[in-house]
């Protein structure tokens, strides 16, 4: 059985020099183009159809770290996902609530 899956990425990047920045630019361009929505400032998630396809993202996510600051990744369940509770805010324009019958297996 799959089971559709979040991977959520939090960062904290030094932004204090040129180089720095640019590091910072060229992992959130990696993330925005390996499927990553923005959640809120440094964090981003992505769904993944199981847990394979979370372990292939973890790994090329792996490849792409930047050489200093501060990444963690987790993973949760769709289902876990979807209880997340705002308290402030609302939904961003690019998160996706999804269900796993909204996904097309390829």
């Amino acid at each position: 059985m799959s089971r559709t899956m979040r991977i959520l990425v939090m960062f904290d990047l030094p932004v204090s020099t040129k180089k720095a920045r640019r590091n910072y630019a060229i992992f959130r361009k990696f993330l925005i183009g390996d499927g990553y929505d923005m959640i809120q400032f440094s964090v981003y998630g992505r769904i993944t159809r199981n847990d394979d396809d979370t372990k292939k993202h973890i790994a090329i996510l792996r490849q792409h770290l930047p050489p200093c600051g501060s990444v963690r990744a987790m993973t949760v369940t769709e289902k876990q996902y979807s209880s997340m509770i705002i308290l402030v805010g609302s939904v961003t324009a690019t998160e996706n609530f999804l269900s796993s019958r909204d996904l097309v297996e390829i």
